[in-house]
C-alpha cells in the first residue's frame, strides 16, 4: 500500500511539473512589451531569483529520480527560451528607439543646405593628387618646430634675415623653438630618418610675422616637394614641374625658369607659367608680361644632404615649394587673400560643386 502511494505521489509531481513547464512555455512564446520598463518587468517575473522559472528549479528536487533527466532538460530549454525571447524584445525596442531618435523634430521643413570643401582644401588635394601620379607620397610634420629643422639643417646662415623676429614667430623664453616658416622642416626630418630614394610632398600650414593685407597673411599654406636619388638632374625637375603646370592649369600652359637664390638649393630658380587669361600676350593680371610666378625650386644643396646624413657624392635631388593660396588665386581669381580665412558663407558658397 505504501509503495502505491509513493508511485502516485511521484507521478503527480512529474505531471504537475510538466504542466507548469508547458504553461510557462506558452506564456513566454506570446510575450510582448511596449517599452523598456515592460521588458524589465518580464525579466524579473520569469528570470529573476524569485521568478517563476527559478521557482520551478526549486521544485525540481521533488521530481522522481527516474524523470530528473527529462525534466531538467525541459527546464533548461524553458530558461533558454525565456532569455532569448526577452533579449529579442529588448533588441527590437532598441532598434525602434534608435530610429525614432534619428528623427530630429526640431529640423526645419525646408531642404538643408549642402556645404562644400574649402577652396584651399580643394587646391591642396589637387596638387597632392597630381604629384602622387608621379610617385610622390605625402609626409607631414609638427607646426611647432626647433631651429635646427627649420633653419640649421637647411643651410641657413646664423645671420640669415629669415631668423629675425620680423619674419619668424619664436616661442617665448625658448629661442630655439618656433612656429615653422616653411614645410621644408618636414623634408629635413624625413632626410634624417630615411635613406634615398626619397620622393615626398609636404603639405601644411606655416607662419610668418607679416602684416595682414589683401596680399599677405601671418599664416598660409604650402606644398613642398623633395626627390632624392642617384643621378637626379635639373632636367628631371623641369619635366616634373611642366607636368604639374599642365595638369593644374591646362595642357597649353608653358613654363619658364628664372635664376634665383634659396639657401637650401643650388642652383635655384623661380618658375612662371604663361598667363591663361591673355594667352601670354599681356594683361593687367600678369602685369603685361605674359607670365605669372607660381613657385620656387632648385637642386638640393650638397650641404643640406650632408647635414641630414645623406652622402652628396652618391645622391642628388631637387626640391620645390608653392603657396596653396597663390595657386588658388590663379585658379579661382581671388583678389583678397584674407577671404580664405574669414569664413564668409557667401564666399564659400561659390565653390559648391555643380549638380
Amino acid at each position: 500500500m505504501e509503495y502505491l502511494l509513493t508511485l502516485q505521489k511521484n507521478l503527480f509531481a512529474y505531471t504537475n511539473m510538466l504542466d507548469k513547464i508547458n504553461s510557462l512555455k506558452e506564456q513566454i512564446e506570446a510575450l510582448t512589451a511596449a517599452n523598456a520598463e515592460a521588458i524589465e518587468a518580464l525579466r524579473i517575473k520569469y528570470l529573476s531569483k524569485k521568478g517563476e522559472i527559478s521557482a520551478l528549479f526549486n521544485d525540481f528536487r521533488n521530481v522522481p529520480n527516474e524523470q530528473k533527466r527529462e525534466i531538467g532538460q525541459k527546464l533548461n530549454e524553458l530558461k533558454t527560451l525565456a532569455t532569448d525571447k526577452i533579449n529579442a524584445l529588448r533588441e527590437a525596442f532598441a532598434s525602434n528607439d534608435t530610429a525614432d531618435a534619428a528623427i530630429d523634430l526640431t529640423r526645419t521643413a525646408a531642404p538643408a543646405e549642402v556645404g562644400t570643401r574649402h577652396p584651399l582644401s580643394l587646391v591642396r588635394q589637387e596638387i597632392i593628387s597630381i604629384f602622387s601620379r608621379l610617385g610622390f607620397t605625402v609626409a607631414e610634420g609638427p607646426e611647432v618646430e626647433d631651429d635646427w629643422h627649420v633653419f640649421g639643417a637647411l643651410n641657413f646662415a646664423d645671420d640669415h634675415p629669415a631668423r629675425d623676429m620680423q619674419d619668424t614667430f619664436f616661442i617665448q623664453r625658448s629661442p630655439d623653438v618656433l612656429l615653422r616658416t616653411h614645410t621644408s622642416s618636414v623634408q629635413s626630418r624625413v632626410m634624417e630618418h630615411a635613406q634615398p630614394p626619397i620622393r615626398i610632398v609636404c603639405p601644411g600650414r606655416v607662419y610668418r610675422n607679416e602684416a595682414i593685407s589683401y596680399r599677405a597673411h601671418c599664416f598660409f599654406h604650402q606644398v613642398e616637394g623633395l626627390y632624392i636619388d642617384k643621378n637626379v638632374s635639373f632636367t628631371d625637375l623641369k619635366q616634373a614641374l611642366l607636368y604639374f603646370a599642365r595638369e593644374m592649369f591646362g595642357p597649353e600652359t608653358q613654363i619658364r625658369l628664372r635664376p634665383s637664390y634659396f639657401p637650401f638649393t643650388e642652383p635655384s630658380a623661380e618658375m612662371d607659367i604663361s598667363c591663361d587669361l591673355c594667352g601670354g600676350k599681356g594683361c593687367n593680371f600678369c602685369k603685361h608680361t605674359g607670365w605669372v610666378e607660381i613657385l620656387g625650386c632648385g637642386m638640393v644643396d650638397p650641404n643640406v644632404l650632408e647635414a641630414c646624413g645623406i652622402d652628396s657624392k652618391v645622391y642628388s635631388g631637387y626640391a620645390f615649394g608653392m603657396g596653396v593660396e597663390r595657386i588658388a588665386n590663379l585658379k579661382y581669381r581671388v583678389k583678397d587673400l584674407r577671404m580664405f580665412s574669414e569664413n564668409d558663407v557667401r564666399f564659400l558658397d561659390e565653390f559648391k560643386p555643380a549638380h
